[in-house]
C-alpha cells in the first residue's frame, strides 16, 4: 500500500538520493515541521521524498532500523519503508514506524505537538491509545546541550 502512494505522489515531488544528502533533508523537514530533529534515526537511507502540495512524505532505507531512545527508555523499530502525511507539529497516517510497548510491536499513527510550550509529543496508535512523551527524549545531541543552556539560563 505504501509503495502505492510513493509512486501516486512522486510527480511534483522535492526527491533526494543518498544517505548522506537525505539524512540532512531529514532534519531540516523534522525542523521546518517542529519536530525535534532526532525523532527519526535512520540509517543508509537510499531515498527521501516531500510532495509539499500535498504533505506526503516517504522515507526508504535500506534496512530496517530499531533505536533505543534511552532519555524516555523506549525503543522504536523504523520499516525499510516509510511513509506519513505532515503539516506543521503534526504527522498522521504513518506506516513503518513501530514501538516497542510491553514486549509488542505498536504501530505509530500520528504524532503531534498540541502545544509546544509544554515540551511534549503525543503519539497515537491504529487503534486510538495514545502516550504523551517529553520532546527533549527526541533531541539529536546538540539539540540536547542547547536544551541544557536554555534551563540553566532560565534558573538564573
Amino acid at each position: 500500500m505504501a509503495s502505492q502512494d510513493i509512486a501516486k505522489y512522486r510527480e511534483n515531488a522535492e526527491i533526494y538520493r543518498g544517505h548522506e544528502i537525505c539524512k540532512q533533508k531529514i532534519i531540516d523537514f523534522q525542523a521546518e515541521l517542529g519536530f525535534p530533529t532526532g525523532i527519526l534515526r535512520l540509517n543508509d537511507i537510499i531515498e527521501f521524498g516531500y510532495n509539499r502540495q500535498a504533505g506526503f512524505v516517504w522515507i526508504l532505507q535500506k534496512e530496517k532500523t530499531e533505536h533505543r531512545f534511552k532519555k524516555i527508555g523506549n525503543t522504536v523499530s523504523y520499516d525499510t519503508e516509510i511513509t506519513t502525511f505532515a503539516e506543521h507539529h503534526k504527522m498522521r497516517k504513518i506506516t513503518g514506524i513501530k514501538s516497542k510497548e510491553f514486549l509488542i510491536w505498536v504501530p505509530i499513527s500520528d504524532m503531534y505537538i498540541s502545544d509546544p510550550a509544554s515540551g511534549k509529543i503525543n503519539f497515537k496508535t491504529y487503534t486510538g491509545l495514545g502516550r504523551n512523551l517529553p520532546v527533549s527524549g527526541f533531541l539529536l545531541e546538540d539539540e540536547q546541550e542547547e536544551d541544557k543552556k536554555k534551563k540553566k539560563e532560565g534558573k538564573k
